[in-house]
């Protein structure tokens, strides 16, 4: 069984699109979405439909959620005031079908990877779609966020960072974001390389492998993307992309 996992696609259908057509030679058997679908990129609605297409299974994201009911946010700079802009925008792009799509989105899921094994899916952690783990998450804290959940994978987006760690007899792994693949650099300025990321796990013969994927897509085709959408501040959106395949 080969399962390709996809999180964080944040309206970002240019990435979504690259990372489905290099999807096609690992040919995986199934394709589980870990939440965060729609709003922040210029193509909320386009993404989503997207993802409906795959007929996959989603986990719901937290802002998934808060799409279906939008609350303020509290705004401490203009980069906050920007950001609720264009995630609102987003938000009011979505029509009834695309709600009651959103509302059938999963808290969690168990697969069975044979041999007595399962992967657990989920958003931020199993209690929550805003809790993240990081590398950094110590034992005790994970032991918490995980609870009494078993299983010999666990898997999560909400991050945004690839991640494989070992938690006692278990795995914990994050497939990156599709859409928003941000990271710090050392001079401290934020940036989101023009590739996607997704993960891809196989379990065969009692064996568990494991690749995480990135793919570079055309920072053009975003830049038009976002141009021809009608999304709020597209030139401060744009501003922190850099190419990816120069990161």
């Amino acid at each position: 069984m080969k399962i390709a996992l996809i999180a964080d696609i944040h309206g970002n259908l240019t990435a979504l699109t690259a990372a489905l057509d290099a999807m096609r030679q690992d040919a995986p058997d199934q394709i589980i979405c870990l939440g965060d679908v729609l709003v922040t990129g210029p193509q909320p609605q386009a993404a989503l439909a997207r993802v409906r297409e795959l007929g996959c299974p989603v986990i719901m994201g937290n802002t998934d959620e808060w799409a279906l009911h939008p609350k303020p946010f509290i705004l401490r700079s203009q980069a906050d005031q920007i950001l609720y802009d264009i995630e609102l925008w987003g938000a009011r792009q979505l029509i009834e079908a695309d709600k009651t799509f959103i509302r059938t989105f999963l808290p969690t899921l168990t697969v069975d990877l044979g041999h007595g094994r399962s992967l657990l899916c989920f958003h931020g952690s199993p209690r929550r779609n805003t809790e993240p783990i990081l590398a950094t998450t110590t034992d005790n804290d994970l032991a918490e966020k995980l609870g009494d959940y078993q299983a010999a994978l666990f898997a999560g987006g909400h991050t945004h960072t690839p991640l494989l760690r070992r938690f006692r007899n278990s795995l914990i792994l994050n497939p990156g974001s599709v859409g928003l693949p941000f990271f710090m650099r050392t001079d401290g300025r934020r940036v989101n390389p023009a590739w996607a990321e997704y993960a891809l796990v196989t379990a065969a013969n009692g064996r568990l492998d494991f690749t995480l994927r990135r793919v570079p897509y055309s920072l053009d085709a975003l830049r038009a993307a976002a141009a021809q959408s009608s999304m709020p501040h597209p030139d401060a959106y744009l501003a922190d992309w850099i190419s990816g395949e120069t990161a």
